[in-house]
């Protein structure tokens, strides 16, 4: 009877998260990379769990209680507890120790990719005793996932800061834990939970072996067909059977004590990148007649009609206006002479006034790529231009805008994010105005 209960309690949870995922972009008002990923995980474990209902799969009590819903729960939470989430179950690419790629995934990356957040749901005595070198065989310490996200996070700056880590705790974390952890610059978050005895314990103590404590975290992308479980229903996070007999041999963690309970930031400070690079499609589209109300016109040009028509929808001088509001503003000399070479062939006489006055704003350095944009094999997207604008960008530490998004994605297939600002673009063209028809 228990065990049907607890069945029906895991199906209602499993409804219910369903349906809070769903609701996720609109609380963002902005698309979740990663929310189908996220439901596909949840559908697949209310199959299981239905399954097991209906009797077609019989399990163990102990491996219902080793449902990945507990995991699944927390991410689904953390999401929900922060800003602008830009992904959930994200999957980065970074260099590991000996020289060899590895993958990570990150539960939610929020504020703008600012935030990465691990979500854990196992019991703080679980994670405890791992972190001690009590766990099974292969189980991986919270204390060498956080070195993992360090490494990673290094690798992926934004705005040329490492993102914020955030482990949050849903079932507790042991106080030695957490001050490990803060020691280590990652922020925790959830129960920090008293420690009853620490004789003879190594409280720096980690695994040298094993994976992550999810078997999630592996880096895969497909779909499962039975939410990750083996045929006896085994759970592929077992994130809750952490063994009740094992506790009670060698915890030392109360979770009776609360010490302290932290919660999600209400606002994260971040640092803001304070300098601005501009490519020549941004210096084109800032001096564009386009840009400055003259938007109601059908060109002979499809693509200059179709670029005042998204202008009458959303003008883009505001949003440049915004972006470089308190920035150093920067071009280098490449972008600026062949800026004023489509001016002098395609500018008319207000588009060239106000190239005169963005120019007075702006510090024209050298042309000085940086070293990993020299790496970059050329392709049809990859040309030299393009190269000396970002990589020049790339070596002020400065956030290059731009409406060549056709080269951020060429370079990112190649391993080379740049920190960049992208925004529609808008051509010169005051020039021929005079043939377009009023609309």
């Amino acid at each position: 009877m228990a065990t049907h209960s607890m069945l029906q309690d895991r199906i209602r949870v499993a409804q219910d998260l369903l349906g809070r995922v769903e609701q996720l972009c609109n609380r963002q008002q902005r698309s979740v990379e990663g929310r189908a990923k996220l439901c596909s995980k949840l559908r697949a474990e209310l199959k299981f769990l239905q399954k097991v209902e209906a009797g077609k799969v019989v399990i163990k009590e102990s491996h219902l209680q080793s449902t990945n819903l507990t995991h699944l729960k927390a991410i689904v939470e953390s999401a929900e507890s922060l800003e602008d989430v830009v992904s959930v179950l994200h999957v980065f690419t970074y260099e590991g120790a000996g020289g060899q790629k590895q993958t990570l995934v990150v539960d939610v990356v929020a504020n703008a990719g600012h935030t990465w957040v691990k979500a854990i749901g196992r019991k703080a005595e679980a994670l405890h005793n791992i972190w001690q070198g009590r766990g099974q065989y292969g189980d991986k310490s919270v204390v060498r996932q956080a070195e993992d996200f360090l490494q990673a996070s290094r690798q992926q700056t934004v705005q040329y800061s490492d993102p914020h880590i955030i482990f949050a705790f849903y079932n507790g974390v042991s106080s030695p834990m957490a001050d490990r952890l803060g020691e280590m610059g990652i922020s925790v978050r959830g129960d920090i939970v008293g420690v009853n005895s620490v004789a003879g314990a190594d409280e720096g103590g980690a695994r040298e072996e094993g994976s992550e404590e999810e078997d999630d975290e592996d880096g895969s992308c497909g779909e499962e067909e039975e939410g990750g479980r083996d045929e006896e229903g085994q759970g592929e996070e077992d994130e809750e059977d952490d063994g009740d007999e094992d506790d009670a041999l060698h915890t030392r963690v109360d979770r009776a004590t609360v010490v302290a309970s932290l919660a999600f930031p209400t606002e994260v400070k971040v640092d803001v990148c304070k300098r601005a690079n501009l490519d020549i499609t941004t210096l084109i589209t800032y001096v564009s007649s386009l840009s400055h109300g003259n938007c109601h016109l059908a060109f002979r040009e499809q693509v200059l009609t179709e670029q005042a028509a998204q202008e009458r929808q959303e003008k883009v001088l505001p949003r440049l206006e915004e972006f470089m509001q308190g920035k150093e503003l920067f071009a280098c000399q490449s972008a600026v002479h062949d800026f004023r070479v489509i001016l002098d062939t395609l500018g008319g006489p207000g588009e060239k006034a106000r190239a005169e006055q963005l120019l007075a704003r702006l510090r024209v350095v050298a042309d000085q790529p940086s070293e990993r944009t020299q790496r970059l094999a050329p392709s049809s997207k990859v040309n030299r231009r393009s190269l000396t604008i970002f990589g020049t960008g790339d070596s002020l530490r400065a956030v290059t805008m731009t409406a060549n998004s056709g080269f951020v994605r060429a370079a990112a297939n190649q391993g080379v994010r740049y920190t960049v600002f992208i925004h529609q673009p808008r051509a010169l063209t005051e020039g021929k105005e005079w043939r377009a028809t009023p609309i």
